[in-house]
């Protein structure tokens, strides 16, 4: 089947201005200012977007979509994702993973639901173990994981959490290096996404990989930023070294706001580099509440709806849109090894398209060249939604 988007504000996500886009099947065919030649004819669906803005879909590179949370015990598990809940926030790709619990939430649970949201129509990668080490791996190995199991992209492990097995560098030398072995071997990022808790040590284990070792800081990417002044100050310094870090989005409607002020005052900062930050939602995670004797004393979970909402917020404050987008896809798009494929508006790549509309409110969505939302209906569900 064949779409032909017309009048199409595209934002690429630099500010392309009036285009119309064709499709077929699951990619994008054609971009022109204006195409001709397709309206009526059998087997070419027209839709006019009558100036509507079209950016890239979102990528999120950190969602828990088997669930998260049994801090307060098994009744405080949070639920699986739902397809439908990604594609109405005008997300079509994520990065799944494990959380606290990599016991009750398995690897091999997380490769079924990421491949069981891939039939359904979106995209889904998959990282290796959970919060502790030595890794839990499916195969005996990360390097193995990460090469012969094809949703697999890297390792997740957690650092300066009282939950967190503390990995020390060299550790995380180790760790690394073998993602990024099988990184090169299975034409993947070989990416190690590290939880970052309150910890005294904050980044020095990521600092000690950088200066003891070779690994790339590309393979590095610590998340949950935002988590206290220390650690922002301590993430600026590693994009000033040419690292990236990943901000996750408030869980609810005051954390969303005081969160997305510090990032943007994080990406206001002298050599802090736009293209070397990400958002995340952390959604289906839990947000535990600890006191000071380490005890949880309160749980709820992220939705993935706060990560539109940093973009308008942000875009409220001053930042253009166009810099902004690349928050949830050119830079994610490059730390997945996907430029030119995801996070972008351009002939060639997958056509995972977000319409907003002049509020900056999700419109419509595409994923794949699927129409996932049409005027915030949503279109696609998963099997056993209702």
């Amino acid at each position: 089947m064949i779409k032909l988007l017309k009048n199409a504000n595209v934002y690429a996500p630099e500010k392309l201005g009036k285009k119309d886009i064709l499709i077929e099947g699951e990619k994008i065919l054609l971009m022109q200012d204006s195409i001709e030649g397709y309206e009526g004819l059998p087997g070419v669906e027209t839709y006019d977007l009558e100036g509507k803005i079209v950016v890239p879909a979102y990528i999120d590179m950190h969602v828990h979509i088997t669930g998260g949370g049994g801090e307060q015990g098994p009744a405080s598990r949070v639920p699986e994702s739902q397809l439908s809940e990604f594609l109405k926030n005008g997300i079509t790709t994520v990065v799944g993973l494990l959380g606290t619990d990599g016991v009750t939430r398995s690897v091999e649970n997380l490769v079924a639901k990421a491949r069981a949201l891939t039939e359904e129509g979106m995209t889904v990668y998959t990282l290796t173990s959970s919060y502790g080490y030595p890794p839990t791996t499916l195969t005996g190995s990360v390097e193995r994981d990460i090469i012969l199991v094809p949703p697999m992209i890297g390792v997740k492990v957690a650092v300066s959490d009282h939950r967190s097995s503390n990995p020390g560098g060299e550790e995380l030398i180790a760790l690394a290096t073998a993602a990024r072995r099988a990184g090169l071997l299975s034409n993947t990022p070989g990416l190690v996404t590290m939880h970052m808790g309150d910890g005294e040590g904050r980044l020095d284990p990521v600092f000690y990989v950088l200066d003891h070792s070779d690994v790339p800081a590309k393979n590095l990417l610590p998340t949950h930023i935002l988590r206290n002044p220390g650690l922002i100050d301590a993430g600026a310094d590693l994009v000033r070294r040419g690292g990236y870090i990943d901000c996750t989005a408030g869980a609810d409607d005051v954390e969303v706001e005081s969160d997305a002020m510090k990032l943007y005052e994080l990406l206001h900062r002298e050599g802090v580099k736009l293209d070397h930050v990400t958002i995340s939602s952390d959604a289906f995670g839990s947000q535990p509440r600890f006191n000071e004797e380490g005890e949880c004393i309160g749980l709820t979970y992220a939705s993935p709806k706060y990560l539109h909402r940093t973009i308008q917020i942000l875009v409220r404050e001053g930042m253009p849109l166009e810099a902004a987008l690349q928050l949830l896809t050119s830079t994610p798009a490059v730390l997945l090894g996907q430029e030119g494929v995801k996070g972008c508006v351009a002939e060639g790549a997958d056509a995972d398209l977000l319409v907003l509309d002049e509020n900056l409110d999700i419109n419509s969505l595409f994923a794949r060249g699927q129409v996932a939302v049409w005027e915030q209906e949503v279109k696609m569900k998963g099997r056993f939604e209702q």
